[in-house]
């Protein structure tokens, strides 16, 4: 089976071709970083972390770009609020949007661009629609003219008639189209602006993805993606005035977004009081559970954000954790493979391929994630047997069971620090010395060590391997 993705161009699942044979070039909206980022903002980023993954574990290379929209109404009114230059916010929440992606073990894009550092290329791609007849100016604003694109509304799958019908924007009696929409907005008295043909001012919304995809990618490139919301008007208007502007079409090949975040089944909004930041979510629940939870449902799905769910997450990858504990004393078992390792051998290339085809379904993750469940099971009930000849086999159990987990990004062990390294030294030391007692029946002492340990949220088992701890 090969790679099909749904691809909201078409409307349709289509086989995935990347315009050059074993790369993919891709395009995610980012962050406009006037505050702190919140869980629709974890599905958009850990959806593409997902897609890269299964993409380089297919034996892609990847090359991918997210902006950063630096400057825009919102931090130039936040900025003012909280008495601070819009470079100063904007520098802020950029930090705090990567603390935040690394604690959800979300790989950092090639290269992220940034709205600011881009206005040359900003000015001589407004001058270029000018030139061609897709633009007009007015009193040192400009504008794309709608009409002057034919395709205009193929994304959205829109009419141009029921969009001017319906236009629900600030009326402006200069505009040719009550759609156009601004490429370079005139500045304010006292508001940040830089130089142009047309006097000061500073970018429209959609002018920089098209800018820096075009400069990053080139004219047409494999993927461009971001959240449904984003789908009309933005990458409606990025098709338009960057196929308008280079004449080569399709601008991106496949367009892929992703479903809705709601909480409690209704809208997630800050005026609805449901509004929750990844670091309120992360206060409550670990990263690995947010994570799980945000693949366990299908990324063009909406998904419903509630206490329950997540405690199921959580119990859900309890057990993928235990079986990785359990896997790890057969880790570097050798020997010969008999009946008993042939079967379970072919019993992992089974999984393993049901994974593949799943994921080759347009990334499903709440399918793949099922995969892995029965793959827990089949591992399990192989440890159970206890028996030394498949040890062999339940080695190569433990290399596929991390490798699969780690296309969706779960249980990956973290870079040790100096500190872990000491805490995991100092734990195998007092399990020695729990050991030691318990070898000399002083019950006593190796039930205080266990009891001590448990008040401090550190629980030990005592397997047929020897005594195992872990932190809840």
């Amino acid at each position: 089976m090969s790679l099909k993705i749904y691809n909201t161009l078409i409307k349709e699942k289509e086989e995935f071709q990347s315009k050059e044979p074993g790369k993919v070039s891709l395009y995610v909206c980012g962050v406009t970083p006037y505050d702190y980022c919140h869980l629709g903002h974890a599905r958009v980023y850990l959806t593409w972390d997902v897609i890269r993954r299964y993409f380089e574990y297919i034996g892609y290379q990847v090359y991918y770009v997210q902006n950063f929209t630096d400057i825009d109404d919102k931090i130039i009114r936040k900025a003012k609020e909280v008495g601070c230059s819009p470079r100063e916010l904007a520098e802020k929440y950029i930090a705090e949007y990567f603390v935040d992606m690394d604690n959800l073990g979300i790989k950092r894009a090639d290269i992220y661009p940034k709205v600011t550092e881009h206005m040359p290329e900003i000015v001589e791609m407004v001058q270029g629609l000018l030139d061609k007849g897709h633009a007009y100016e007015i009193e040192g604003d400009v504008y794309f003219s709608i009409d002057s694109f034919a395709e205009y509304g193929k994304l959205s799958g829109r009419a141009l008639e029921d969009m001017q019908a319906g236009a629900r924007v600030d009326i402006d009696e200069r505009k040719k189209n009550p759609m156009d929409f601004a490429l370079w907005k005139k500045a304010k008295l006292g508001e940040i602006s830089w130089i142009s043909p047309w006097g000061e001012g500073r970018p429209g919304w959609h002018i920089e993805c098209s800018v820096m995809s075009l400069k990053y990618l080139g004219q047409s490139f494999d993927i461009h993606g971001g959240g449904a919301d984003l789908i009309f008007p933005h990458h409606e208007n990025e098709i338009a005035q960057s196929e308008a502007y280079t004449g080569c079409a399709p601008f991106a090949r496949y367009w892929v977004h992703n479903g809705f975040v709601t909480v409690d089944e209704e809208k997630m909004s800050k005026s609805l009081g449901n509004f929750s930041t990844i670091k309120q979510v992360l206060e409550k629940y670990s990263p690995q559970v947010l994570r799980f939870f945000l693949i366990s449902v299908h990324y063009r799905s909406p998904i419903d954000f509630n206490a329950d769910k997540l405690q199921e997450a959580e119990k859900g990858l309890e057990r993928l954790k235990n079986l990785q504990e359990r896997l790890a004393d057969f880790a570097k078992a050798t020997g010969e493979v008999g009946v008993e390792s042939e079967e379970l051998l072919n019993l992992l290339a089974k999984r393993k391929e049901e994974f593949r085809q799943a994921m080759d379904d347009d990334f499903n993750t709440a399918l793949a994630l099922g995969v892995l469940f029965e793959l827990t099971r089949d591992l399990n009930r192989y440890i159970n047997l206890a028996q030394a000849e498949i040890a062999p086999a339940l080695a190569k159990g433990w290399e596929v069971f991390n490798e699969l987990t780690a296309v969706l990004g779960l249980l990956q062990e973290e870079e040790k620090s100096d500190q872990s390294g000491l805490v995991n030294g100092l734990m195998e030391l007092i399990l020695s010395i729990r050991q030691n007692a318990r070898s000399k029946k002083d019950w006593a002492t190796a039930d205080m060590i266990r009891d001590s340990l448990k008040e401090i949220d550190i629980t030990i088992e005592d397997t047929p391997q020897g005594a195992k701890w872990k932190k809840k």
